[in-house]
């Protein structure tokens, strides 16, 4: 049997200097964000804030529907909402609502936010007419209301994302039985002045004076619990 007197080759090694490894490991570093980064296809919206609509398209749910004044005033009469607050005395210096005019809902008149809900603590709802979560909620804040009387105001707010179609969120209100007064955000003049983030629902604890008191992106699931907060950050018991 022949016999291979070749001396065995050494077999080549590859090593990496450290810098080499660092540098490969940036590289895949820089891969893994580039992967993440990368655009979505349009039938996968991804995640949203809490309450957002996940629709592919920009608009809103019912927007493509035209509403006539007679649409309007028969929502208006339907909903039954109380009156919004009106102006009673000057705004206070450091309020955050100066200046803020916004239209009611019950019936489209202009509300001087300022001074209409200034000197009493009050709590502002805002959600939108195709939020669940809201739906869910605002016969919470109802009731919350009816217990605190004339002791903590309660104001709620349509939204910008979906404040172009005031009708359905008259529509909204009718179907759960909620009357309280209510102010469209149509150019989100509120949710920049009290620093409302864009998700549905959120509520606001606003002081006697104007000044925010907390800022609330949750859900309320009992009167107990917006009481609660109100204590906290308001010091009232309701």
């Amino acid at each position: 049997m022949p016999v291979n007197t070749q001396p065995e080759r050494p077999r080549a090694r590859f090593h990496l200097s450290t810098s080499a490894r660092w540098t490969v490991a940036a590289l895949v570093v820089v891969l893994a964000l580039i992967v993440a980064i990368w655009p979505r296809d349009s039938s996968d919206p991804g995640p949203s804030p809490s309450g957002m609509p996940t629709t592919g398209s920009s608009a809103l749910p019912g927007l493509e529907a035209a509403v006539t004044e007679d649409d309007m005033a028969k929502g208006r009469e339907k909903a039954a909402l109380l009156p919004c607050p009106v102006a009673t005395g000057p705004t206070p210096s450091g309020s955050k609502l100066a200046g803020v005019t916004v239209p009611c809902l019950a019936d489209g008149s202009a509300v001087d936010l300022g001074s209409a809900t200034a000197g009493t603590p009050m709590l502002v709802n805002v959600w939108a007419h195709w939020c669940g979560p809201c739906r869910a909620e605002l016969p919470v804040i109802d009731e919350y209301a009816k217990r605190a009387g004339d002791r903590v105001r309660v104001l709620t707010v349509q939204g910008k994302e979906g404040a172009e179609n005031p009708f359905l969120s008259l529509t909204l209100l009718a179907e759960i039985g909620v009357h309280l007064p209510t102010v469209v955000d149509t150019d989100a003049k509120i949710a920049a002045a009290l620093g409302v983030p864009r998700a549905y629902p959120s509520t606001v604890l606003v002081r006697a004076d104007g000044t925010v008191a907390a800022v609330l992106p949750r859900v309320f699931e009992s009167p107990d619990e917006v009481a609660d907060v109100v204590r906290q950050h308001l010091g009232v018991d309701a």
